[in-house]
């Protein structure tokens, strides 16, 4: 029993590790994802989502024939479908043509080959003809995101037995004191998955997406430059290879162990479940914690009457409606914060997301475990709950509004940021100094001038010659360029990081802070959710919540986050076959405004749904009070009846025997 029972807890917590894992280096791969196939912010998020939409397509199936099966031969399955569809996330690298990018920047094959950049013809008069003949007619119909999307509906799939049936088979055979230790170990070593993850993301960032198949001597860009793309495949392979062997374990174990304690046989597995499970790991931000559905609990005929009843509930409710909104809030912004760092703070995508590795979400895990001991340590009721967990949220509220402050300035692009008005406009492009340049205007091909302003091509800056070879490149005779006596530029856009370097601390620090303070209030919010409703109605009101938060949270949220911030976008890549690509550069200012301004909008919105619960609750607890004082007198009115019946029957009997010893 002994063997068993610790095998199945080192396999519970290994696959959690695995999913979460895999979940957080979805995370991390957006840009390169967004660069790779050419698709804006919107798709993206219709990708991440998609791991919830594989999660509700079988969520119910798992919940109703999972507990009747061999549940940790059916955990084995899931892990194999997860490994699957990791594999199938990294197919269309092994499919494709090897990523391509536009650079007039000569290779180090073709060094003594050195065009002018800017041409006397338009480079633009191309037939379809010759397009065709580099390789358009040979491309696949089928966008290759689709595969991507595919293959996390799968994981999402086979995620979905890992928790709820995980956890009944711990409650099966664990004591219910030990039932909850057991749990918190595997929630433990959960949070470690997305810290891999995370710097498992930073790592393939680093690395050339086609490393192993192209020369890296002839790679003319950095990993600084909106073009690169790292190895986002070699991630997934690690990851479906991780997943794969959390498998294995599951296959060698009994369909049941056990009992190591006394059990009640009319206990209701499915309440202890729920009241186990801990807060979803808002650090993978997956929002998989799938609740177990037990029919010995609510009969068939009852669901429908006792859904009604939840629903009625008007604490309930209005909780569940807050809770939607906060992680509408929450996962909108960690989804895409990677990606504000990149583009907001200019840092590469390796360090974003060592950064969120490393810093991030060691806060939120410390901040949820110190919620939790502080709840204990305070002794919260059920209103001290509610108010620590508002309050910690308003804190972070707070503190949040100070990142409005912590800008950084737009790059210094000629014709794009240095205008009257920031916009990508081919007029303001072509000056008198590139008159003579036939320039395209859908190429972004950046070079450094030596006035420190970057220009959107070697032939918008007027530049007639080019020395050296890929990364060494030097553009000469570069009209715009209007330095005395140096007229070059070099590969690549203008650093200009001065203001950024001075407050991108600032940012991590209160980054940090908020997100600890934020995290503090996540325990006593949900052990609010289990103490405000009636405990027969628990299992369903964790059920229902968990349901709802996945379909109008996980979901949408990536979706509008993403377009909201595709419309900050000031030049869109051109695909090699035609169409809009992914963005190059972004309006700092307007993207900082559109993603902290939609964050903490949807914040606001859920405070202001917070004054009528506190209102609610009051009156709720005020009239279980009453209940309980009337039900005390009630019961206090009956057994003083019941005292005064038997005082008045012994002395009757007494009465009966002092008569009885008089005739004697």
């Amino acid at each position: 029993f002994c063997t068993f029972s610790f095998m199945f807890l080192v396999a519970l917590s290994f696959a959690y590790f695995a999913k979460a894992l895999s979940g957080s280096y979805m995370k991390s791969t957006i840009t390169q994802l967004e660069r790779r196939f050419d698709i804006p912010s919107y798709l993206i998020g219709v990708i991440d989502g998609s791991f919830e939409i594989g999660n509700l397509l079988v969520i119910a199936f798992v919940s109703y024939f999972g507990a009747k099966l061999h549940r940790p031969k059916i955990i084995a399955v899931g892990c194999v479908l997860m490994s699957i569809g990791t594999f199938i996330i990294a197919l269309p690298h092994f499919i494709i043509r090897r990523y391509e990018y536009k650079t007039s920047v000569p290779s180090v094959d073709n060094s003594t080959l050195n065009p002018s950049p800017c041409y006397v013809s338009s480079p633009t008069n191309l037939s379809q003809k010759e397009v065709q003949a580099k390789g358009c007619e040979g491309d696949s119909n089928l966008s290759m995101w689709i595969y991507v999307l595919l293959g996390n509906i799968l994981r999402g799939i086979g995620e979905t037995p890992v928790q709820p049936l995980g956890i009944s088979y711990i409650d099966d055979f664990a004591t219910e004191e030990n039932a909850a230790l057991y749990v918190g170990c595997v929630q433990t070593i959960s949070v470690v998955g997305p810290v891999f993850g995370y710097l498992l993301g930073s790592l393939c960032a680093k690395i050339y997406v086609d490393i192993g198949f192209v020369k890296m001597e002839t790679i003319t860009i950095t990993p600084a430059d909106a073009r690169w793309v790292g190895a986002w495949w070699l991630g997934y392979l690690i990851a479906g290879v991780i997943t794969l062997l959390s498998a294995i374990p599951f296959w060698f174990l009994p369909r049941s162990l056990p009992v190591s304690g006394p059990q009640s046989p009319e206990k209701c597995t499915a309440d202890r479940l729920c009241s186990a499970v801990t807060i979803r790991d808002i650090t993978s931000l997956t929002l998989s914690d799938n609740v177990f559905f037990n029919s010995n609990c609510y009969p068939s005929t009852d669901f429908i009457p006792t859904l009604r009843t939840l629903l009625g509930h008007p604490v309930y409710l209005i909780y569940l409606c807050v809770t939607i909104i906060q992680l509408n809030s929450l996962i909108g912004m960690v989804t895409y914060k990677p990606k504000y760092i990149e583009q907001h703070f200019r840092q590469s995508a390796s360090k974003a997301n060592f950064l969120m590795g490393v810093i991030n979400i060691p806060a939120v895990a410390l901040g949820m475990f110190s919620g939790g001991l502080l709840m204990k340590r305070l002794k919260l009721n059920i209103m001290g709950a509610a108010k620590f967990a508002f309050g910690t949220s308003l804190i972070g509220y707070i503190l949040s509004l100070f990142f409005f402050a912590m800008s950084c300035e737009n790059a210094k692009i000629a014709g794009v940021t240095l205008t009257d008005t920031v916009s990508y406009d081919k007029h303001l492009l072509s000056t008198t100094c590139n008159s003579n340049c036939m320039c395209s205007v859908s190429d972004w091909d950046p070079v450094c001038g030596a006035n420190g302003i970057t220009y959107v091509s070697p032939c918008f800056a007027g530049c007639t010659s080019s020395a050296g070879s890929g990364k060494n490149t030097v553009f000469s005779n570069c009209s715009c360029v209007g330095v005395a006596g140096n007229l070059t530029a070099t590969t690549g856009q203008c650093p200009h990081k001065d203001d950024c370097d001075r407050m991108f601390p600032y940012f991590l620090a209160l980054s940090v802070i908020t997100s600890f303070i934020i995290s503090l209030g996540g325990t006593p919010g949900y052990m609010f959710l289990i103490r405000c409703i009636k405990p027969q109605l628990k299992s369903l009101a964790l059920g229902f919540h968990a349901l709802a938060t996945r379909t109008l949270a996980g979901i949408p949220a990536p979706i509008y986050f993403g377009a909201i911030i595709d419309t900050t976008c000031l030049k869109w890549g051109q695909k090699r076959c035609g169409g809009i690509g992914a963005c190059r550069i972004y309006n700092t200012t307007a993207y900082r405004i559109a993603y902290l301004g939609l964050t903490l909008s949807l914040r606001t919105l859920s405070f202001i749904m917070c004054i009528p619960g506190f209102v609610l609750l009051s009156r709720q607890l005020k009239e279980e009070e009453r209940n309980a004082i009337h039900e005390a007198l009630t019961n206090g009115g009956t057994e003083l009846e019941a005292l005064r019946k038997e005082e008045f029957a012994i002395s009757n009997s007494t009465d009966s025997n002092t008569d009885r010893e008089t005739r004697l």
